[in-house]
């Protein structure tokens, strides 16, 4: 067996499990948004008492998170698949991984106003 240290679960059944489970935390998010979105007169101060509710910024920091964690297991999966050579995979899966933090950290300062 093959043990890699950058696939985030570890192993096929962990990995599905999490693209699976980050998966509807999108999809509740998604529909809520669309429902909120279709709904409700949308203008700043609406927006902005949506967010100022803590429920809805964890539900915000879930949905982050689930992206952050759904991408690398679908781009782990796609680079080991189509980039065999060890180096240019490495190159690309740490770039991909690099931008995922930045972009997840980012999330987190802009949601709570870090």
């Amino acid at each position: 067996m093959v043990n890699s240290v950058t696939n985030l679960g570890r192993s096929g059944v962990y990995d599905w499990l999490i693209q699976r489970v980050t998966a509807y935390v999108l999809a509740l998010y998604t529909i809520f948004l669309l429902g909120f979105l279709l709904t409700s007169d949308v203008n700043y101060e609406t927006w902005n008492a949506l967010f100022d509710q803590t429920w809805f910024r964890i539900f915000t920091l879930m949905a982050l998170l689930s992206i952050g964690a759904h991408a690398w297991v679908g781009l782990w999966t796609v680079t080991t698949d189509y980039i065999k050579a060890m180096g240019p995979r490495f190159i690309v899966q740490a770039a991909c991984g690099l931008t995922m933090f930045v972009y997840v950290v980012w999330g987190i300062q802009i949601l709570w106003g870090l």
